[in-house]
């Protein structure tokens, strides 16, 4: 039942942007790896004796990785907008649509169709025919159904109905000759369109954390551990074949056949190197199929558990080992002195690279920039901007674009545990160098500037910023104050920002807010002609002092009393910004 809310969920949220942007990334990688695994894992099981079907089922059941915990420890290591995590979404979206296929082909593989076989194409067209009659009538009696339930504004009556229509579906692809699983993902799929999706996730989400925790405890209940321990010469091959092959498999079509190097290709390889939930209920099914024996069964449920216990730290110490590989694979060149210096050195090339870019062409400052995605150095290189393809954690890279001669290096990569390691190698090589480097997170602030960093950018923070800036703006605080608040929070490290909620605004912060300063004043339409200073006597009604007017574009400087005001005009005064509001209120209604 978990897994069949797990696949209903699946269905209902499945992504449709997401999967429209990466769906030819997924599509490449997820394909080759599924495909590319099958076939190693069938060749190695036939070649080592077992049978052929079995093998197949063996290849299947390796090609999957666990979605859920993937997802779980990409979200929570901040990876999941990285372009390993992208591709890694990518990957295990294109996986559990596998899962489909895969269940489907199962009947057809068991040994008790063997007399069928030469009916095979029948009864595919029967399992498709059976899939089309669903989806059908998914697609078109679900949502009249939870229409209904909807218009009795009964939320316990919705909510029933709810898990009604997750086992309905299923049962109903059972029926067909389809499975449960095949069934609720039919049905979810149907339903993701419809008003009712976010209420149907949001009543069945709790449900499908509960019920996918007792799954994994019956996977647990399932391993036999004096099986597994006769049999531990099989479960180590396994564990060991499963990781080195399909981390090997992802890292060569990441960073191969994709193009986005070998630093991506391991990390996103070294996430995926793991059997996932969808593994277990194939293998349930293909156990209930006589497709797998006891032992081999055995073998693959321990090797399984193995594998999912080590993800986490298969990811913890892929940076380093990549890190590693890098230098191995760089060592030998030199840095070309050829390459003319740069004033600024820019490392990512995506939206906040090119807006650097731009500002520094209209200042005519020089700049190099590395960027990892090939596409990205494709349509910049046909811009003509001096963009290079590679991976900045790699010193070679760095060196042979000059950072050892550059003022300056901006690193504006979304993924926090490269931005370290390239500060990192950045001071290693160029100690003087100037460093500005931007983060999502606030917990990435002390790290970096331990590597190096003269400067960290928190777009958490400046978000903070820009929302208290918002908020001041309406109460009539003046911009030049909310500037001097937010140059003064930069200055301190965002301290206050990281201080727990008690602790109280600092008092030389607060009196930022208030200091006098100059601050420009339109003067609005509404303002009557011919108004000189004088007969205004800002001064003595508001408290500030007029110390220049601009007029067409021409400003003249301590204007004498006898200077008009008119509308359009602009004022630069000198004073606190209530006086500075109390002017704004006498020109509106003067």
């Amino acid at each position: 039942l978990g897994v069949v809310l797990l696949l209903f969920g699946i269905g209902l949220e499945l992504p449709i942007e997401r999967v429209r942007r990466l769906w030819r990334r997924a599509l490449a990688a997820g394909g080759l790896q599924v495909l590319i695994t099958l076939g190693c894992v069938a060749s190695a099981a036939m070649i080592l004796g077992i049978a052929t079907r079995p093998a197949w089922v063996l290849g299947a059941l390796v090609a999957m990785s666990s979605t859920a915990l993937v997802m779980r420890l990409l979200s929570a290591r901040g990876e999941l907008e990285t372009p390993q995590g992208q591709l890694s979404v990518g990957i295990l979206l294109f996986q559990d649509l596998c899962i489909v296929p895969f269940l489907l082909a199962i009947p057809l593989l068991a040994p008790k169709a063997d007399g069928d076989s030469a009916l095979l194409p029948l009864a595919i067209g029967r399992a498709l025919l059976a899939l089309a009659l669903l989806s059908v009538v998914a697609r078109f009696g679900l949502p009249r159904l939870l229409d209904a339930a909807a218009r009795t504004r009964s939320r316990e009556l919705f909510t029933l109905l709810s898990f009604l229509v997750v086992l309905g579906s299923a049962v109903a692809a059972e029926s067909l000759g389809l499975t449960l699983a095949v069934g609720a993902f039919i049905g979810g799929l149907a339903l993701n369109a419809t008003p009712y999706a976010h209420q149907l996730f949001a009543d069945l989400v709790s449900l499908r954390g509960v019920l996918l925790g007792i799954f994994f405890t019956a996977v647990g209940m399932l391993l036999d551990l004096g099986t597994a321990a006769e049999s531990l010469g099989g479960v180590a091959a396994y564990v060991a074949g499963v990781v080195v092959l399909k981390a090997g498999v992802v890292t060569i079509v990441v960073g191969v056949v994709l193009r986005q190097g070998l630093r991506v290709g391991l990390l996103t390889g070294l996430a995926l190197a793991q059997t996932g939930e969808f593994s277990f209920v194939l293998a349930e099914a293909a156990s209930g199929a006589e497709l797998l024996d006891p032992a081999l069964r055995q073998i693959f449920i321990a090797g399984s558990v193995i594998t999912l216990g080590a993800t986490p730290f298969l990811m913890q110490i892929a940076p380093a080992l990549a890190t590693r590989l890098a230098a191995v694979r760089g060592r030998g060149r030199r840095d070309d002195e050829t390459t003319p210096p740069r004033d600024v050195i820019i490392v990512g090339f995506g939206l906040a690279g090119q807006n650097v870019a731009r500002v520094l062409r209209s200042r005519d400052l020089t700049y190099a920039a590395v960027e990892a995605n090939p596409r990205t150095v494709q349509r910049a290189a046909a811009r003509g901007e001096p963009v290079a393809y590679g991976d900045a954690t790699q010193r070679t890279v760095l060196e042979r674009l000059g950072v050892t001669r550059a003022r300056m290096a901006v690193v504006a990569i979304s993924d926090p545990i490269a931005t370290r390691e390239v500060v990192t190698v950045m001071r290693r090589i160029a100690p003087q160098l100037e460093i500005v480097a931007r983060t999502h997170f606030v917990v990435e602030i002390d790290a970096l500037e331990a590597a190096g960093a003269t400067a960290v950018v928190a777009e958490e923070f400046e978000s903070t910023l820009e929302l208290v800036a918002q908020t001041l703006r309406r109460f009539g605080v003046s911009e030049a104050a909310i500037s001097r608040f937010s140059a003064g929070m930069r200055e301190e490290g965002y301290e206050l920002l990281r201080a727990p909620a008690a602790v109280i605004l600092d008092p030389w912060l607060s009196e930022l807010l208030e200091e006098v300063a100059t601050e420009w004043v339109e003067v609005p339409d509404s303002f009557r002609e011919a108004t000189t200073l004088l007969e205004l006597d800002v001064r003595a009604r508001t408290g500030v002092t007029v110390v220049a007017i601009q007029c067409e574009g021409a400003t003249t400087a301590s204007p004498p009393p006898e200077q008009p005001v008119r509308p359009g005009d602009r004022l630069l005064v000198v004073g606190a910004p209530e006086s500075v509001e109390a002017l704004r209120s006498l020109l509106d209604g003067a």
